[in-house]
Formats: C-alpha cells, structure tokens, sequence
C-alpha cells in the first residue's frame, strides 16, 4: 500500500507552496474525479492537499455587468443561482446536463474546469494509454471509438473532454483566474485545455501547482440568448456523444448579428466551432443557413471506425439549437 499523506491548506498561498514544493502532490476539492481515480489507481499522489475551505464558493458580481464564479462555487448552487439562470442559461443548461444531483452537490467550479478524460481505456491500467503513461501507446486508436473524438485528435490520443459546465464557458469567452508558484495570472477560457498532439497527457496549460482560483463571465446583453444541448445515450448520468453550447443575437432584420458555438464530446478541449462563427455572421437566421455553418465546422471531421455517426449528429444539434435561439423558444 502506498502512504497517502493529507493537510488542509489555510489559504490559496499556502495550498500552492504545499503542492508546488512536492511533485508527487495534488489539490483536492469536491473530489468528484480525482477520488475515484485513486480507487482505480490512475492517479497515485502521495499528499492530497485540500483547498476547500481556502476557496471562494461565491458568485460575485463585476462592475461592468458580468460574474465572477469563485472557484470554490458549488455547480448545484451556481446553476440555481438566479444571475446565471436570467442571463447565461447556457452555463445554467450545460452544469444541470452534467452528473448526477449528489455529485453536483460537491463538484466544484475550478474542478469542473479540470475534468480528466472518461476513455475506457484511460481508465484501465491493462490498456495502453498515452494519456496515462507517456509513451505507452494508445489503444483506442484501433478499439472501440463511440465515445471518441473526430476534431484536433492525434495519433498520440483521441479522447475527449468530458465536462458539460467547460463547453458553455468556451462559448461565454469566460476568463480563468489562476494563483500558481510565479504569481497571478488571466486566462481566457480557450487558451486553459490543449489538444492532444504528441503530450496528451497535458490537459491543460496550468503549470505544477497552479491552482484556479475564480473564473469570470462577460456581460451579457439582454438581446442575446443562450442555450446548451447534450445528446446522449441515457436521459441522464452519461458523457456527452455531442453538446451544442450557443450564444447566439440577431438584429432586427433577421441576421445574424454575432454568434459563439462551443461543441463537446467531439474533441481533447471543448471546441469552439470557429468556421461555423466565421459562415453566420451577417448572415440570415435560417436553417438552411444553420445547416450548412455547422457541416462546415464539421468537414475537418475525422472520425474513426465506430464514432461517423457523430459528424450528422453534430450537424443537427448545431442547427436544432441555432433554430430555437433564433426564433426566440429561448434565451
């Protein structure tokens, strides 16, 4: 049995010097991932360092009309929270997609955030994983791929990123506040996860230590709406197959004024659906004009043998939600 050592940080600086100084150290928040890769002996830390009652749990707000999520937040309490429920439902839609009601209870913001990928084969330590031993081959590559990604993958790993809550923030252009070993720093939402290619097993640009601190949203205007989608195999407690995160405001002539589409379970981070943005802007609300944004998003697709599906699957959920957005069903 490996010895596991324990210790409750008494502030954000205290919990960085505690994990920084010892490699084999790692923050613990609600737990909800980490907990139980210790069980399937994934993750193999020798001190948990327990941040929090040293991170806020509040939702603040910002002198030029946005929201400031601490990173302590509980995603029960953020998506019940009326701000976010009135002026990002979005966010609100994708954090009620995700888990179960317990473990929503105890998931935390900055957590969330920093979600390790469910591939099967991450998760057994029978199976080559890149991700999980460098170097160590990926098995997916020629296994089953339902659940795998067919944007920015490589030949080093095709998984996803599973967190709801991170595809509706991609979408909201949200900023992550980080307090780490070299000071503060700000970063936008679209620069904390990679891609795979030949390091998957860097999720994300955060540095050894590096703790999320809080993470803020934009204004909202009240002529944009929002809304989240999540195709998956059961009604609830699964991984999205697709997610369709949209911010979507038109003007008073039927066009698209401005856009933002977010997709998961398609890719290594939440996609952001650029060429898709890039298609509708100045353009006419329409489905047919839906459509052909998003196969455009999609013709970089390159799926594996069992996971095409996901390419006419990612089509119409990106069309169904632009739809309901531009007719105005919701917010």
């Amino acid at each position: 049995m490996k010895p596991l050592g324990y210790t409750r940080a008494g502030g954000p600086a205290d919990a960085v010097a505690a994990v920084a100084g010892r490699p084999g150290a790692s923050f613990l928040a609600g737990g909800t991932n980490l907990v139980d890769h210790l069980k399937l002996g994934i993750a193999a830390p020798d001190l948990l360092v327990d941040v929090t009652r040293c991170l806020s749990d509040t939702v603040d707000d910002l002198a030029d009309g946005g929201l400031r999520l601490g990173a302590g937040v509980r995603n029960a309490d953020l998506a019940a929270d009326m701000r976010v429920r009135e002026r990002y439902p979005v966010l609100a839609q994708a954090l009620l997609a995700g888990a179960s009601g317990q473990l929503r209870n105890v998931a935390t913001t900055g957590g969330n955030l920093l979600q390790r990928t469910r591939c099967p084969y991450f998760q057994d330590r029978a199976a080559a994983c890149n991700k999980r031993v460098p170097g160590a081959g990926c098995a997916a590559l020629d296994g089953v791929t339902r659940h795998h990604a067919i944007l920015g993958a490589s030949t080093a790993c095709v998984a996803t990123h599973p967190s709801d809550m991170a595809v509706a923030l991609r979408a909201l252009d949200a900023v992550v506040h980080t307090l780490g070993p070299a000071g503060e720093r700000s970063i936008p939402i679209g620069d904390l996860h990679r891609l795979p290619g030949d390091e998957p097993e860097r999720d994300t640009v955060l540095e050894h230590g590096e703790l999320i601190t809080a993470v803020d949203l934009p204004a909202s205007s009240p002529t944009v709406r929002s809304a989240y989608r999540k195709v998956r195999e059961r009604a609830s407690y699964a991984f999205a197959l697709v997610s369709v995160a949209a911010v979507l405001e038109t003007d008073g002539d039927g066009r698209v004024a401005d856009v933002a589409i977010a997709l998961g379970g398609v890719a290594h981070v939440p996609w952001r659906a650029s060429r898709a943005e890039e298609a509708l802007r100045g353009g006419p609300a329409t489905d047919e004009a839906f459509r052909a944004a998003a196969r455009a998003e999609l013709a970089t697709a390159t799926p594996r043998r069992d996971n095409a599906f996901k390419v006419p699957l990612a089509v119409g959920a990106m069309t169904a939600v632009l739809r309901t957005l531009a007719t105005g069903a919701a917010r």
